[in-house]
């Protein structure tokens, strides 16, 4: 069978997968730095030429920022037209003093729990983009084409906000349309479980800048008299929650839906563990809204949080200080039909209602973007469930995800395209933290999953 002696060659190969990963870690592809500008080059031509090797057509694509690298191959004409979606680009590695090597010089590592391949984008995400461009090398290998139509596109700015990258969809939409696009971003569930997200939260940033008097004043001659910021900022910020910690600005939950039953099911068999989830970070009462569960609250819920508080004198010792300015920084989490801008609206109407009249406010705009929800009847979200537990052990399931990954949204709104998203990062990566890894075992079976998926999607 095509697929038997596809993973029997992704398994003898496996030592060579290995040292293709660690020469593309070596690349120092920062996005956010502009003294990485090169690199980021660099890890963009070498994902064309690696492309190339395996007989795809790929090519650099210059942006104002970082290039992107788009690739076509041809399939059946009978069969689907996939597009993958990885990022080639990292986070900065700062602090340095925290790593226990060179963050560019990845390797190889034993570890108490088994080998990891441990380097800077190790696992976010230059690790989970190969375990696809693999999965084809071994396709390749075996049958000499792959299944289906598939289109590689790869970005060089997620870990800088995308800047290019509406601009980029829109421009070549019709060369990046495909029936459906696949996004190796994710990670398992509970470091074991493969997970197939179905939905993700979208995102909202704001920043609030209050301002009293037109300069600091000395405590002693003003305090009490004079209306401090910081005051009202406090003020603000405490009320953005009930303490039964719903969100209290108007028409927040607007668009908001419930949990459909089956899905919640699904969810409550998985048996999260949230007394551990919160131990593990030293902490143990959920925050959230008191009627939900963990999971709810983690994968389906809306959130409000404040991301930073500045104001006043924060140096060594003490400055007895009446500010002119404080200001903090809120990200709000949407979900379902919640839309960032007319939300963005009930929120600055609700911190202008909470001002005194000496007190006024300038609002920063920041990120915005929707929430995602894929639609499970396309039937490559049933095929990948169906395989996925002959590689992991633990049967697949459809899945929530905290944080936002904008392009599915995009993909969406921009290509009218649905997105899948499956990884197989573990919980104890450390993506965006010193040392960061990527087992080996994610990596291997990573691999052999997406050979699986193509198999079932194109049978």
């Amino acid at each position: 069978m095509t697929l038997d002696t596809t993973l029997a060659r992704i398994d003898a190969d496996l030592p060579e997968a290995v040292e293709r990963l660690l020469a593309l870690l070596r690349i120092q592809s920062i996005s956010t730095d502009p003294a990485y500008k090169q690199p980021c080059d660099e890890a963009a031509d070498w994902l064309v030429a690696d492309l190339e090797s395996l007989g795809i057509t790929a090519s650099k694509r210059p942006t104002p920022g970082h290039p992107m690298v788009v690739g076509h191959v041809d399939g059946p004409d009978d069969s689907p037209h996939v597009l993958f979606y990885g990022h080639y680009d990292v986070q900065p590695v700062d602090p340095l003093a925290l790593w226990d090597r060179d963050p560019f010089d990845p390797a190889l590592e034993e570890t108490p729990t088994g080998k990891v391949i441990r380097g800077r984008g190790a696992s976010d995400d230059k690790g989970q983009l190969m375990t696809f461009v693999e999965a084809c090398r071994a396709w390749k290998a075996e049958t000499g084409a792959l299944p289906c139509r598939i289109t590689f596109f790869f970005e060089g700015e997620e870990e800088s906000g995308s800047p290019s990258l509406i601009p980029f969809l829109e421009e070549n939409a019709d060369e990046l349309k495909a029936d459906i696009a696949l996004i190796c971003d994710t990670g398992l569930f509970e470091s074991r479980v493969p997970g197939i997200i179905t939905q993700l939260r979208g995102m909202l940033q704001e920043e609030i800048i209050l301002t009293g008097p037109d300069k600091d004043l000395h405590s002693g001659m003003y305090g009490g008299v004079a209306m401090n910021p910081i005051r009202v900022l406090s003020g603000i910020l405490a009320n953005l929650h009930d303490d039964q910690g719903h969100i209290q600005v108007p028409h927040f939950y607007d668009g908001v839906p419930e949990l459909e039953p089956a899905l919640a099911a699904e969810w409550d068999a998985l048996n999260f563990d949230h007394d551990r989830f919160l131990g593990d970070v030293g902490l143990a009462v959920p925050a959230g809204e008191q009627d939900r569960s963990a999971l709810e609250m983690i994968w389906s819920r809306p959130t409000a949080e404040v991301n930073g508080v500045l104001g006043g004198y924060v140096g060594d010792g003490f400055k007895t200080v009446l500010p002119s300015k404080a200001s903090a920084k809120i990200s709000f989490r949407l979900v379902g039909r919640q839309d960032p801008l007319a939300i963005r609206g009930h929120f600055r109407d609700w911190v202008q209602a909470q001002l005194p009249s000496d007190v006024t406010v300038e609002f920063v705009n920041h990120g915005t973007g929707p929430a995602g929800q894929m639609q499970t009847d396309h039937p490559a979200f049933e095929a990948a469930r169906a395989v996925l537990g002959a590689e992991w052990g633990h049967d697949a399931v459809f899945i929530g995800c905290g944080g936002s990954i904008p392009v599915a949204g995009y993909f969406k709104t921009i290509l009218d395209m649905d997105s899948m998203l499956v990884g197989w990062a573990r919980d104890d990566d450390q993506i965006h933290s010193p040392n960061e890894k990527y087992d080996l075992e994610s990596f291997h079976k990573g691999i052999r999953s997406w050979a699986r998926i193509l198999d079932a999607i194109t049978r």
